[in-house]
């Protein structure tokens, strides 16, 4: 049983990609990172021995604390945190009880380069539907929830995007984008490694009302709709992205907890 101060694997997996998940520092050593590189969604790396100087970032956030095995550097760093009064848990067991409950692992080395600040950096075409709205949807749950994404006119993606170090996605010609009848965001699930039951049920979904099958799932032309409708309700598509933020958390929950929930109208007695 975890002490008041600790969060179990399953506890936490509970909350991971929805959006009042705790920031979640790994603390691990570099020689753990080296044997198995790969990191929890969403995670910031820090260095343990440095907590005094990085404690204050994380001031009013919720945080949970990794190291391998959930013992001294995790415990030190969590105890650190508490005496700044920043509200701090560690991971039982750490990452190797994480990676062995199976909870989802993001490949460090499909991480693009972040900038000064520490944030990934996106380009992509402005006036987002469905897969441009998806990709950022992905990357700020599961990847790096402080990504910047930048929505510049078609013929200028390029150019952005190698002027100002920034990673495309979505477009002809790029890594991250469609390969055959999958879409941009079946990419990302793949090559990120977040293949999971809910997230691949919403890839279905995705894929179906951005390549307009929409037979491949009953719930494609609904979303479709919400995303179109979206598109016309925001002239700025950055508010469009942050509405539509919310869709997909719905859609997640759904995919991962509510698949077989039905709903009716209740039915009295039958008249005489």
């Amino acid at each position: 049983m975890p002490s008041n101060t600790e969060i179990t694997a399953s506890q936490l997996m509970r909350l991971v990609g929805l959006p009042g998940v705790p920031t979640i520092i790994d603390v691990r050593t570099q020689q753990d990172v080296d044997a198995d590189p790969r990191l929890l969604p969403a995670s910031l790396r820090r260095d343990a021995l440095g907590v005094t100087a990085w404690a204050h970032d994380f001031a009013d956030q919720a945080v949970v604390v990794v190291c391998q095995r959930g013992l001294k550097l995790s415990q030190a760093v969590t105890a650190w945190l508490l005496h700044e009064g920043i509200r701090a848990e560690t991971l039982e067991g750490g990452f190797e009880a994480w990676r062995d409950a199976g909870g989802p692992l993001v490949s460090a080395k499909a991480l693009p380069p972040r900038d000064g600040a520490g944030r990934t950096i996106w380009v992509t075409r402005a006036r987002p539907k469905v897969d441009r709205i998806a990709c950022p949807w992905l990357i700020r749950r599961f990847v790096d929830p402080d990504a910047v994404f930048l929505f510049v006119a078609a013929s200028e993606v390029a150019a952005v995007a190698e002027r100002f170090g920034a990673t495309p996605f979505d477009i002809d010609g790029v890594f991250w984008s469609h390969r055959g009848e999958r879409c941009t965001f079946d990419t990302m699930i793949e090559e990120f490694g977040l293949s999971c039951a809910p997230l691949d049920r919403l890839a279905i979904i995705v894929r179906a009302a951005d390549t307009a099958r929409l037979d491949l799932a009953p719930q494609a032309a609904g979303f479709l709709a919400a995303s179109l409708g979206l598109s016309r309700m925001f002239r700025d598509d950055l508010e469009q992205l942050e509405a539509g933020m919310l869709l997909y958390d719905a859609f997640y929950r759904w995919c991962r907890d509510a698949t077989e929930e039905t709903h009716n109208w209740p039915s009295g007695p039958k008249p005489a």
